[in-house]
């Protein structure tokens, strides 16, 4: 499969919105990001739509136009007939004259080959005997079929498409000319790729609006056009079997159905399989509405009953007049395209649903979250390798929930949560011993008063400021408390924090007293220290004041003499 899609990294957010809208959930996911898988692709474009980051891009042809108009070789548009949806207003001549300013020698209708297809179609119902055929126009259908129902390929007209049959014949009329097809299909470029020498390049029509923006080139108003084909229905839902004769329905009782919608068709094919549909030709689109469902028309322009009316107040009730190729030209081979991943074993799935914690029927919840119908095909594409299990947000949820309640549950903590009416919502068991409380359903809902003076939560609830670190004494519980209270603006709850230092109060309590007598009795000793000491100074005083007395009149008798 061409490379048709690709991924802007750093846009995807792991929000698995697209593997929830892929019909055949060809999207792996590694590293958080999202990665589309080529070989199950059927590049219906849905991811494309739904993206909420445009993180899925189509690839761009543009300048490799450019080249092949500057080649000198002439360079012919193949437009949609869905282009009168796209573009309000606007007509065939309008469309060629402004593409011709960017250089295309010509612009013509699809809906010329598909005036070729459907005459195809009409001689396959009238010579070929078939009991089933599905029409072959859209590519993602045929993809559909080759990778997922192969046993319906016989069923599968093997004709060529409207682009590559007006492409042929484009080439068959004028000599050494390219052609460019424009429309509103993402799988048109794989198309393309896959079958070289037919159509050489493809562009959607928001290319080709960004072209024409970039060359200030506006679309003239005008709908006028020679010819009014009934072939310019092929883009609307049943446009196919509006344009076709219906006369073998009586002849040879043929059921003539349409089919649009990934989903529809699948069902439709799996009601082939087991022999529910005989003798009908079926229409099927990929895209809901068909052509002009697109996904760039979805993404982009997306008024289906508009643009239903657009196409039709533009169509006419004849066909274009074509020079119609035989059988044999018009062959399409359309093989059976094997996909890589393999079903995985029933041990694999029951191991992979074990990872996921569905370990019973009724833990497999089939809630669709993860992008997967059932756990079961979420299992199928863990083992693939295509899914995480953290895709599953019901395991997730349940994760995450038992890790903060193990949290809650064994931290020595006291844990508290109130309403904004401070009624209390949950109580954890470290809590409940500090309070001396039997079981949490005794105050689970009832005032926070009950159980505990409610100024503090008041107070954080009408300032918003948190508390944090608070020391205090729950005289009722006879318990010394290290409280924060923190208001949650989101969730709008108070939550309350209790580190019980009843103990460590004591100790401190223990250890003040024991200060407080060591003090006292130091001073009893200094005390008394001082009162020995004053009386030996005392003492000691009165005995140098004789000896300075005596001392004295020893001097006074030595100097008379």
């Amino acid at each position: 499969m061409a490379d048709v899609l690709t991924l802007k990294k750093s846009n995807c957010k792991n929000c698995y919105k697209c593997i929830r809208h892929c019909p055949v959930k060809s999207i792996r996911f590694s590293g958080n990001q999202a990665h589309i898988v080529p070989d199950e692709c059927i590049l219906c474009g849905q991811c494309v739509v739904v993206c909420p980051q445009n993180a899925k891009q189509v690839t761009d042809e543009t300048e490799k136009v450019r080249v092949m108009i500057q080649s000198g070789d002439p360079v012919i548009v193949s437009i949609a007939p869905s282009f009168v949806a796209n573009y309000d207003g606007v007509g065939i001549e309008s469309m060629r004259e402004a593409l011709m300013k960017l250089g295309f020698a010509d612009a013509e209708e699809t809906a010329i080959g598909a005036t070729i297809v459907k005459k195809e179609y009409e001689r396959m119902i009238r010579e070929d005997n078939r009991d089933i055929i599905i029409s072959s126009c859209c590519h993602s259908v045929n993809l559909l079929i080759q990778k997922y129902f192969p046993q319906e390929l016989a069923y599968l007209a093997d004709v060529l498409s409207p682009m590559q049959a007006h492409s042929m014949d484009i080439k068959r009329r004028i000599p050494n000319a390219k052609t460019v097809f424009i429309g509103p299909c993402v799988a048109k470029k794989d198309e393309a790729a896959q079958y070289e020498g037919i159509v050489d390049a493809v562009l959607t029509f928001e290319q080709l609006t960004q072209w024409f923006e970039s060359e200030n080139i506006v679309l003239k108003k005008d709908r006028d056009s020679n010819e009014k084909s009934r072939a310019r229905f092929f883009p609307t839902s049943g446009g196919i079997l509006k344009t076709m004769e219906k006369t073998m329905q009586e002849e040879q009782g043929y059921t003539y159905l349409v089919v649009d919608g990934t989903e529809n068709c699948i069902a439709a094919l799996r009601d082939i399989e087991k022999g529910h549909l005989t003798k009908c030709f079926i229409e099927m689109s990929a895209c809901s509405g068909s052509c002009i469902g697109g996904p760039i028309m979805e993404k982009f322009h997306r008024s289906p009953v508009r643009d239903y009316i657009s196409v039709s107040s533009y169509a006419g009730k004849e066909d274009f007049q074509v020079s119609q190729p035989t059988p044999e030209e018009l062959i399409k081979s359309m093989p059976y395209i094997e996909r890589k991943a393999k079903m995985p074993s029933e041990y694999e799935i029951a191991a992979a649903l074990r990872q996921m914690g569905k370990t019973r029927p009724e833990d497999e919840l089939n809630c669709g979250s993860c992008g997967y119908d059932t756990c079961r095909e979420k299992a199928i594409a863990i083992v693939q390798g295509k899914a995480d299990v953290t895709m599953c947000l019901p395991f997730l949820k349940e994760r995450a929930e038992n890790f903060s309640d193990n949290i809650i549950k064994n931290t020595p903590n006291g844990i508290l949560v109130l309403n904004e009416s401070l009624e209390v919502q949950q109580i954890n068991k470290a809590a409940l011993k500090i309070m001396n409380i039997a079981r949490a359903s005794d105050v689970i809902g009832e005032p926070v008063v009950r159980i505990l003076d409610p100024a503090v939560f008041l107070e954080v609830l009408n300032t918003g400021n948190s508390v944090r670190d608070q020391r205090r004494f729950l005289a009722e519980y006879k318990r010394y408390v290290e409280q924060t209270v923190i208001y949650d603006h989101e969730y709008h709850v108070l939550i309350c924090l209790m580190r019980d230092i009843t103990d460590e109060e004591t100790e401190r309590e223990k250890k003040e007293t024991i200060s407080r007598q060591t003090v006292e009795v130091a001073d009893k000793v200094v005390d008394k220290q001082m009162r020995i000491v004053q009386e030996i100074a005392s003492l000691l005083g009165e005995t140098a004041a004789e000896t300075k007395i005596a001392l004295t009149k020893l001097k006074e008798t030595i100097s008379n003499e």
